[in-house]
């Protein structure tokens, strides 16, 4: 992984508005706790590392049993991982696996915070679809917060899934 493909995909993910956020492993956990502070409750997925949601304030809630009538309470928050991103485009991509959940937990809360690994960057979509770990698997792609310009041609946010998206880089490693 080299350092061009993640300032790429920084720079192409804030393209599409998401907050991006580098740090460092050790500053995670307080970095989470800030981006997450406002949240009334904060859903996580199975298989969440523990080290991630240790300073988290708010309540979790367990990501595998909630409606998504649940899931569209005001203020909620989800907390996921990735499979991988693409640098070419600022895309994040979910396979359900662990730390990412079920689709609707990120296309129903109005606030998205999603863990990228500098090693899980690939640089462009045909990279992506040769480093799929399992290529079977339902994929969401992710770039930036739901928005459409549908509306008399002006931007409109969280018309159909997340109005705040939040990408937190870590560094090779």
């Amino acid at each position: 992984m080299t350092p061009d493909l993640c300032a790429r995909f920084a720079a192409r993910a804030g393209d599409y508005r998401a907050g991006v956020h580098p740090c460092t492993p050790a500053e995670l956990p307080d970095l989470l706790a800030t981006l997450l502070a406002g949240a009334t409750a904060v859903v996580l997925p199975p298989g969440m590392p523990p080290q991630w949601t240790s300073r988290l304030g708010p309540p979790t809630l367990p990501g595998d049993t909630l409606t998504a009538t649940e899931l569209d309470a005001p203020g909620l928050a989800v907390l996921t991982g990735c499979a991988l991103a693409v640098a070419e485009t600022g895309t994040l991509v979910l396979d359900g696996g662990p730390a990412q959940g079920r689709r609707l937990l990120t296309l129903i809360p109005d606030h998205h915070v999603c863990v990228v690994r500098a090693e899980q960057i690939v640089a462009d979509v045909p990279d992506l679809v040769r480093a799929l770990p399992d290529p079977t698997r339902p994929l969401t792609m992710i770039s930036g917060p739901s928005a459409t310009s549908d509306i008399e041609l002006s931007r409109v946010e969280g018309v159909h899934g997340p109005r705040r998206l939040d990408i937190v880089c870590l560094p090779p490693g």
